[in-house]
C-alpha cells in the first residue's frame, strides 16, 4: 500500500504543477491584442431616465428613444451596451449604423458595440419594454436600467426607465 500512495502523491504534485503553468501561461497578456485607450471624451444624455407612467401589460410593448452626445473634447468608443433585464432591450443608432436590439448580460449573447463618436456627433439608443415579460409577477412599480460602456470620462453612463404595469 505504501508503494501505491508514494505513486499518487507523485501524480498529484505532477498534476498540480501542470495545472499551474497553464493557469500562468492564461493569465499572460498577448501583446498582439488590442489594448483600450480612454479619452477625454464624454458621453451625455439629453435625458438619462423616462417615466412611461401607467401602461397596460395586455397592450404589449412600449418604447422611447434617448439622445446621447460625446460633450468631450476627443472622440470616444462605445464598446457595449446592455440592460438590467431581460423585459428589456436596447438599439444603438447613428446615421444608417443600427446595433441591436441587446439585452441583459448573461442572457443570451450581447455583442461588442464599438461604434465610434466623435467630439459633437450624436446617436440614439432606441429602448423597448414588455411588460408582459414577467406576467403577473411584474404588475405595479418597476425601474429597468441601460448600460453604455465606453472609454470616456464617464465609462458606463446609466440610462433609466420607468413604469407602473397595469393589467
Amino acid at each position: 500500500m505504501k508503494k501505491y500512495s508514494g505513486i499518487i502523491w507523485s501524480l498529484v504534485i505532477i498534476v498540480l504543477i501542470v495545472g499551474s503553468l497553464i493557469l500562468i501561461s492564461r493569465s499572460k497578456i498577448d501583446s498582439s491584442s488590442p489594448v483600450v485607450q480612454f479619452s477625454n471624451g464624454v458621453i451625455s444624455a439629453e435625458e438619462t431616465a423616462f417615466d412611461f407612467g401607467t401602461i397596460s401589460m395586455a397592450k404589449g410593448k412600449v418604447s422611447h428613444s434617448f439622445k446621447i452626445k460625446n460633450t468631450g473634447s476627443e472622440p470616444l468608443t462605445i464598446s457595449k451596451i446592455y440592460t438590467s433585464c431581460m423585459c428589456t432591450e436596447a438599439t444603438f443608432i447613428k446615421g444608417d449604423v443600427r446595433k441591436g436590439p441587446v439585452g441583459m448580460a448573461g442572457h443570451g449573447y450581447v455583442p461588442k458595440i464599438n461604434e465610434a463618436l466623435n467630439v459633437g456627433e450624436e446617436a440614439e439608443i432606441l429602448v423597448f419594454y414588455d411588460p408582459a415579460a414577467h406576467g403577473p409577477a411584474g404588475l405595479g412599480k418597476t425601474e429597468r436600467a441601460i448600460f453604455l460602456e465606453n472609454n470616456g470620462k464617464n465609462p458606463k453612463l446609466e440610462i433609466l426607465i420607468k413604469a407602473n404595469v397595469a393589467p
